[in-house]
């Protein structure tokens, strides 16, 4: 094989690029019941680009995100399972569900987290006395040069329908827990995410596995906060 082709094979496309994808907003965005959102807020996969590299991913989640001035909310839809979801409260790391980082200042030349970076996970199952019920839960971000503000209990919202082949989340993050969120001044946010799930692999947004997306904010992409 040709080297420039060889290498082209092995390095994934996304990390070529710096992607900045709009986001509508929602108003209301979080009421607290069924969050829907049409196909307007759907993400782009852009892990299609790596189609026919070494890091290819398989497609088995459709992510989607809105914005209003009170936070973030997100939705994602797993589907293709034949195995029941495997989420755990003291395993939050290898369970099946989302992880999102978000960074309010989007700066993408650090490779160390700031004050401004937050990572959060939310699982479709594996809460309350019974484990049955979603949970989201702040993660610390490794190498960070500063944390950011720990949350508070019931800060985060989440809501799930499990499914024989799937479930469906739905995500809030308020402003609160976003330190530095702030639209109006600041209209675009890093970003990425991780849809984890022990049977189908591993979906992701601005760089897949081959990167440190999960502690280096250079390697996430831009959202446009837009009406």
């Amino acid at each position: 094989m040709d080297p420039a082709t060889q290498l082209n094979s092995l390095l994934s496309p996304r990390f070529l690029f710096r992607f900045a994808v709009p986001i509508h907003r929602k108003q209301p965005l979080w009421t607290g019941g069924p969050l829907v959102l049409g196909d307007e807020y759907k993400l782009p996969n852009l892990a299609e680009l790596d189609s026919g590299t070494s890091s290819n991913e398989r497609s088995f989640a459709d992510v989607r995100m809105a914005w209003d001035t009170t936070g973030v909310a997100i939705t994602v839809d797993v589907t293709g399972k034949r195995q029941p979801v495997w989420c755990r409260e003291t395993r939050l790391e290898d369970s099946d569900g989302l992880v999102v980082w978000i960074d309010t200042r989007a700066t993408h030349n650090i490779h160390r987290a700031s004050k401004y970076c937050h990572s959060y996970v939310f699982l479709p199952s594996g809460g309350g006395r019974q484990s049955n019920e979603p949970l989201g839960d702040q993660m610390l971000i490794n190498r960070a040069r500063e944390n950011a503000r720990p949350i508070r209990p019931r800060e985060l919202q989440v809501q799930s329908k499990v499914r024989d082949d799937g479930y469906h989340l739905a995500a809030f993050v308020p402003a609160v827990a976003l330190g530095g969120f702030d639209p109006a001044n600041h209209g675009a946010i890093g970003f990425t995410y991780a849809v984890i799930d022990r049977e189908l692999g591993l979906a992701t947004f601005a760089n897949g596995p081959a990167f440190p997306f999960g502690e280096d904010p250079s390697c996430w992409a831009t959202l446009e906060m837009v009406d």
